[in-house]
C-alpha cells in the first residue's frame, strides 16, 4: 500500500535511543547507552504490598475509569512536596498526572506549538524532547550550554529575534550533558524570560537525584505565571508504571487537560492508586537517598575510570546528580565510528549527534552510569579507552 502519511510524522525522526537499545539486548552487552534506572533500586516488595492493598480494599474503583486530572491524593502529595522542597505555592488543581514525563512533552507541544513556530532548546538538547516537539513542526533555536547553564546572551538574542513559543530546559543534571544550572544562571534565565514574557518548560526529571541531597530552587520559583514544570516517578519509583506530571498555571493547565482528554482520557488509574498507597506507607525520602547513594558511587567510578583509562585530550563532565556523563573526544574522533567499533567489542555508548538540532556533536557522546555495577563500568570504560587509542593511531 502507498499510504498517505501526514507531513508531521514523515518529518519526525525515530528515537535514536529506542532503536539503539533494540540492538543491545544481549546479556553480554555492556550498555552505557540508555537511561535506565538500576533495577536493584526498584522496591518490588513495597510496590507489591501497595498493589495488594489497593486491590483488596478498593479494587473495583481502582479498576474503573477516572478523571483526566488524576488521583486527587496523588496530586495533593506532589503539590505539598513542591511547597515543602521548593517553596512553590503549588496546589493540586495545578497538577496534571501523565503517562510519564514523555507525555508531558507531547501535551505541551500540542498546546503551545503551531507549525513553523520557534522553540528554544538547550544545545545539546534532550533527544526525547526533540522527538516529541518535532511532531508539531517547530523551528528549533538552540541555546548553547556553558558549564553552569545556558548562555544567557544567546538566550536573550533568541527571544528577541525569534519570539519562541517557549524555552525548554533541564536545570538539574541536564540530559545529555549532566550539567546543573547554577543559582545565578537560574535567576538570569528567569529575568530574561520574564522580560520577553516567554514560558520556560522546566523538565525536572532528575531533581530528586542530586547527589548531595540538597534541592536547588527551580527557575519557576523566579518566574511566576510563566514557569511550567514537569516531573517523573520513573527515576524514583518505577519506569514501567509510566507516571509523571505537569505543574502549570491555570490558563495553560486548562488547555493541557483538554489535550490529554483527546489523547487518552486519563493515565493508568490503577498505577496511580498503587503509587499513592506506596507513598502513604513508605518513606520515599529514605528510598530516594538509597538511590542517590548508589548512583553517586557509580558516577564516581565512571569519572575515575575515564580519568585513568581514557587517553589525553578526552574531556568529560563531572555530574552533581542524575544519570549521565557527557564526553567530548579529540577533534577527528567520530563518535558514530566509535559506537560501531565498541559494539563489535560488546560495549555500547550513545553518539552525541542526535542531541543537536542544528548539526554538530560528531565528537561527543553520552554515557549512562546508573544501570551497571562498578566492575562492569570500569571494564567497559577500559575497552572504550583502548579503542580511542587505536582510532588516534
Amino acid at each position: 500500500m502507498a499510504y498517505r502519511f501526514s507531513r508531521r510524522i514523515v518529518s519526525t525522526p525515530k528515537s535514536f535511543i529506542r532503536e539503539t537499545l533494540k540492538a543491545t539486548q544481549a546479556a553480554d552487552i555492556i550498555s552505557f547507552a540508555g537511561g535506565l534506572p538500576n533495577p536493584e533500586c526498584i522496591d518490588t516488595a513495597g510496590i507489591g504490598r501497595a498493589a495488594a492493598d489497593v486491590i483488596r480494599e478498593d479494587g473495583k474503583r481502582a479498576l474503573q475509569y477516572a478523571t483526566t486530572e488524576g488521583h486527587e491524593p496523588l496530586r495533593e502529595y506532589i503539590a505539598e512536596r513542591y511547597r515543602r522542597r521548593y517553596g512553590l505555592d503549588a496546589q493540586p488543581d495545578e497538577i496534571l498526572i501523565t503517562n510519564g514525563s514523555q507525555q508531558c512533552l507531547d501535551l505541551i507541544g500540542k498546546v503551545l506549538i503551531d507549525a513553523g513556530d520557534a522553540v528554544a532548546i538547550e544545545r545539546p538538547g534532550y533527544l526525547g524532547a526533540i522527538q516529541a516537539f518535532s511532531l508539531y513542526e517547530p523551528v528549533f533555536q538552540p541555546v548553547p550550554l556553558a558549564p553552569d547553564g545556558p548562555d544567557t546572551g544567546v538566550l536573550e538574542e533568541t527571544l528577541r529575534t525569534h519570539e519562541p513559543a517557549f524555552f525548554y530546559g533541564i536545570p538539574n543534571a541536564q540530559n545529555p550533558s549532566g550539567i546543573t544550572y547554577s543559582d545565578r544562571r537560574r535567576r538570569e534565565c528567569a529575568k530574561i524570560l520574564a522580560e520577553y514574557e516567554t514560558v520556560f518548560v522546566e523538565d525536572d526529571a532528575y531533581g530528586e537525584l542530586r547527589f548531595d541531597g540538597k534541592a536547588m530552587v527551580p527557575v519557576a520559583r523566579h518566574l511566576p505565571g510563566l514557569g511550567v514544570m514537569t516531573g517523573s516517578f520513573s527515576k524514583i519509583f518505577s519506569p514501567g508504571m509510566r507516571l509523571g506530571w505537569i505543574y502549570a498555571p491555570a490558563d495553560l493547565y486548562e488547555k493541557l487537560v483538554i489535550a490529554k482528554q483527546a489523547s487518552d482520557l486519563h493515565s493508568n488509574y490503577l498505577s496511580q492508586r498503587i503509587l499513592s498507597r506506596y507513598l502513604e506507607a513508605n518513606d520515599i525520602d529514605a528510598h530516594i537517598a538509597t538511590i542517590r547513594d548508589a548512583y553517586r558511587m557509580r558516577a564516581q567510578v565512571m569519572v575515575q575510570s575515564m580519568e585513568e583509562l581514557f587517553p589525553d585530550g578526552v574531556a568529560f563532565t563531572r555530574p552533581e546528580g542524575g544519570m549521565f556523563v557527557w564526553v567530548t573526544f579529540p577533534e577527528g574522533i567520530s563518535s558514530l565510528e566509535l559506537f560501531e567499533r565498541a559494539l563489535a567489542h560488546r560495549v555500547v555508548m550513545l553518539p552525541g549527534v542526535p542531541f543537536y538540532t542544528d548539526g554538530g556533536g560528531e565528537s561527543t557522546g553520552r554515557f549512562n552510569f546508573t544501570n551497571a555495577d562498578p566492575e562492569t563500568i570500569r571494564k567497559g570504560i577500559g575497552i572504550i579507552g583502548d579503542l580511542l587509542r587505536e582510532m588516534r593511531g
